[in-house]
């Protein structure tokens, strides 16, 4: 049960960029909720042939949230997988990273800086005391210097965030998601989960959950928590006989790679507090009717949270919504202006390089895209 106003905060963060690969816009709003727990990342250049965005929806507070769209990129990019061509593993390591970071004095430290004024207050004193004054001698910062301190033995957050992240490099989209915000693309008008909305009564949540000594009550994990997959929420991951990716909680993202075809429209990142108004081709059409009259992008993304918005406080519409759309700009013919570019052309279907995922039970969208090229 959340706790609502008496009346929407409507104002809206808003934000639109581009660079020679792509153009996005955004768009996130507080609506009934007592506070805005959710936070994103877009960065069109995370290298030179690179563009992130990522959706970070809180749940019992909003610093992880806020942890994970500061350091979540940050992390992928470090990884020597990264460095070797192989992003999928590099985001799927950086997932995890976000939980051991979060741990100890250093991870308390960094956390309550991100939280309340106390908190930033109490971090600001014992980072003066307890942190590193140095780097490793040549200027550079350590990676994440363990602390000693009051808070050496902090577990870790019992707040979480879901994290739903998409890669573009080239001509191809690396899709990584654990919990239930949602990565989808439009080929053709046609709707296409890129995620799975991780919930306790999935088959294979329920099993990895069971086995990790967790219960599941009115589809919530230990009667508590309605999502089975999270960064955070350490209070399910103590299970020291078992890695990571088997707790009942889990930070282990899906990842689904998929090649970039001419016909692909756009890519909406979002999380539940949209999803649970629209279906993803509910949402894919009301993009395309939208595009009709709207250019900027972060002016159809305040258009969708708006429609979402309950009237009234209580039931689907009243939480926080953050909502990323992004177009993969086409290449220009030879002789045409920018301006004679269409929105998108005719294509084939997208296809996957990895077994695309299902999607939830309750969201019509098209799941198994064929290769580029090949015929439907």
């Amino acid at each position: 049960m959340g706790i609502y106003l008496s009346s929407p905060k409507t104002e809206k963060f808003s934000e639109d960029g581009d660079n020679v690969r792509v153009r996005y816009g955004l768009s996130s709003m507080q609506g009934w909720r007592a506070a805005m727990e959710d936070a994103h990342a877009a960065i069109t250049d995370l290298d030179a042939s690179t563009s992130f965005f990522g959706v970070y929806d809180g749940h019992g507070g909003k610093v992880v949230a806020k942890f994970c769209a500061k350091y979540l990129h940050q992390q992928v990019l470090k990884h020597e997988a990264y460095l070797q061509g192989d992003i999928g593993t590099s985001v799927q390591k950086a997932f995890f990273r976000m939980d051991e970071m979060m741990r100890g004095q250093r991870g308390w430290r960094e956390l309550a800086a991100l939280g309340d004024r106390l908190n930033k207050f109490s971090g600001m004193i014992e980072g003066l005391i307890w942190s590193p004054r140095n780097g490793d001698g040549n200027g550079n910062t350590d990676d994440w210097a363990f602390e000693e301190g009051p808070h050496s033995d902090f577990p870790g957050p019992t707040s979480g965030c879901t994290s739903c992240v998409a890669i573009i490099r080239e001509n191809q989209l690396i899709v990584a998601n654990a919990g239930d915000s949602r990565c989808v693309i439009s080929r053709n008008g046609q709707a296409y989960n890129l995620s799975r909305d991780h919930k306790p009564d999935l088959e294979i949540e329920r099993e990895r959950i069971l086995k990790a000594g967790g219960f599941i009550h009115a589809g919530r994990i230990n009667g508590s928590l309605n999502l089975a997959r999270a960064i955070g929420d350490m209070e399910f991951k103590q299970n020291k006989f078992l890695p990571a990716e088997k707790q009942i909680v889990t930070a282990d993202p899906d990842i689904n790679i998929v090649d970039l075809c001419d016909g692909d429209d756009f890519i909406v990142l979002a999380c539940d507090g949209v999803w649970d108004c629209m279906s993803s081709q509910q949402l894919v059409d009301f993009i395309h009717e939208q595009l009709k009259s709207e250019s900027k992008l972060s002016a159809v993304c305040e258009r969708v949270l708006d429609k979402c918005l309950a009237p009234t406080a209580g039931g689907e519409g009243c939480d926080n919504m953050t909502m990323i759309l992004v177009q993969i700009k086409k290449p220009v013919p030879s002789g045409a202006s920018p301006s004679d570019e269409p929105l998108a052309s005719p294509g084939d279907e997208p296809s996957a390089s990895s077994e695309k995922l299902p999607a939830s039970d309750d969201v019509i969208a098209e799941t198994k895209p064929a290769e580029c090229g090949s015929s439907s």
